[in-house]
């Protein structure tokens, strides 16, 4: 593994919102009215008796100041019709609706936000601009669940066995790290969510939650296109991956890129259970390009339960080293060094509740059991492998890129990779792949390779650039 420079662009978004800034004249025509009012009282009789609409805009026009204002307004009511018809006695039906709604919706963020950000007891600046909290470990978010009320994060568990120590993963894979910088023990690190990240969201309502989609890999689904590897069929009780990390250009807001394990159970209708982790390119949700550690987690197919990281409650932290939702740094290059990040999903069995691991022994932190219906038991399908939502705004499809942006068959090195891939059985043992299946949703688009060998065991390859000649 190579530590080099983070690849690819920064960018910060800074929306412009049609109708948040009207520069219009709204006192001009009361200051006109006065005047005229004035130079009228001082006319003669014989004038009182002309047509007096007439007289007014004569008069008015007589004073080279007001001749100028009147002119003033002409143009600006030409500029901004809309404000122009607000000055007349009718004010304009959605343009008085429109502040009630902005102050309603502020007022929805600003009661998440408080419910999302918890006190922290220090703050930490990270080099990407995200601010880091450091809160107490009961205080964080998923103790906000009724049945974790009083509770406390438990004790390590028993990993499965077989579990291997080569991988080791440096403490300083996340950018905010890199300053030395770090969080006490007895608190964990929290990347801390602010007003903008909300306004970024196409939905407030659905702040930190998927689009509700099928998970069968077999068909698109509302735009999001697929390379997975995956395995059925069996009693699962966890799963083990190496990642190749990248950076793949992200090309609209509302599109992202993610490479990730899926733990599976349920019917695939709207008891669907999943508990996912990996990295992803979300400029939605995070407001860059960078990459970045993610997990999340449903027990409904999306729809009502579970959300990223930590932004609801449910995943309960336990590690004060690593911040969910922040920057991985180091990432891999194109013909260069290649980083990747091991991660190992598993069932307790004492407690039942899920666990997640990062690297070789630094546990993250575990999903309680009773969030789940199906996967309180087991897990019916494991997945590995990327996603990309396909907007298609401009009428073709996106070029947003998946994995490394280049396809499976250009091997290490430029293609991206999973390797090591194993699932934990019945009796706690991490345990190779016997059936590996590989299924690219748009092969012209983004595709995949599978193998196996003795130094990565499971592996494939996979990701593409998306549109291309062969994918318009």
């Amino acid at each position: 593994m190579c530590w080099i420079d983070l690849v690819g662009d920064v960018f910060t978004l800074a929306e412009s919102k049609p109708g948040n800034t009207h520069f219009c004249f709204g006192h001009a025509r009361t200051r006109r009215q006065g005047q005229c009012e004035q130079t009228h009282t001082d006319l003669s009789i014989e004038t009182r008796k002309r047509d007096l609409s007439s007289m007014n805009f004569s008069l008015c026009l007589s004073s080279p100041i007001i001749s100028t204002l009147v002119h003033f307004l002409l143009v600006a009511s030409l500029l901004c019709p809309v404000c122009s018809s607000e000055m007349g006695n009718t004010p304009v039906a959605n343009q008085t609706l429109k502040p009630q709604e902005e102050v309603h919706k502020m007022n929805i963020i600003r009661t998440r936000l408080q419910q999302i950000n918890k006190p922290s007891v220090k703050t930490i600046q990270s080099p990407d601009g995200d601010v880091i909290d450091c809160v107490v470990s009961h205080q964080q978010p998923a103790f906000d669940h009724p049945m974790l009320k009083g509770h406390k994060p438990l004790d390590p568990p028993e990993r499965p066995k077989g579990h291997n120590k080569r991988d080791i993963l440096s403490e300083n894979f996340q950018l905010w790290t890199m300053l030395g910088e770090s969080c006490p023990e007895g608190t964990i690190p929290i990347r801390r969510t602010t007003e903008q990240d909300m306004l970024r969201a196409s939905s407030v309502s659905r702040f930190g939650r998927k689009i509700r989609r099928r998970v069968r890999r077999d068909t698109n689904s509302n735009g999001h296109e697929h390379a997975v590897g995956y395995v059925s069929g069996e009693q699962y009780y966890g799963a083990k991956a190496s990642i190749n990390v990248w950076a793949p250009r992200v090309t609209n807001q509302d599109e992202f890129s993610l490479s990730q394990m899926w733990v599976i159970s349920g019917s695939f209708g709207d008891d669907l259970n999943t508990i996912e982790a990996g990295w992803q390119v979300s400029p939605e949700l995070y407001g860059d390009t960078y990459p970045r550690f993610f997990t999340y987690w449903t027990s409904d197919a999306y729809q009502a339960t579970g959300c990223y990281n930590l932004l609801c409650s449910g995943f309960v932290q336990t590690n004060n080293r690593i911040a969910i939702g922040a920057a991985i740094s180091p990432t891999s290059s194109y013909g260069g060094g290649q980083f990747d990040i091991s991660l190992l999903i598993w069932k307790d069995p004492k407690h039942g509740n899920w666990w997640l691991e990062f690297g070789s022994g630094i546990l993250v932190g575990y999903w309680p059991s009773f969030l789940f219906t199906h996967l309180r038991d087991h897990a019916s399908m494991v997945q590995f492998g990327g996603e990309v939502v396909n907007s298609r705004q401009s009428g073709s499809h996106t070029s947003t890129q998946m994995g490394s942006g280049h396809f499976a068959s250009e091997g290490f090195g430029k293609a991206s990779y999973f390797r090591n891939m194993q699932v934990v059985d019945w009796d706690n043992n991490l345990v190779p792949l016997s059936n590996l299946r590989v299924l690219a949703d748009h092969p012209n688009c983004y595709d995949i390779q599978g193998g196996i060998n003795n130094v990565w065991g499971n592996y494939f390859y996979y990701g593409g650039p998306g549109r291309n000649v062969r994918c318009p």
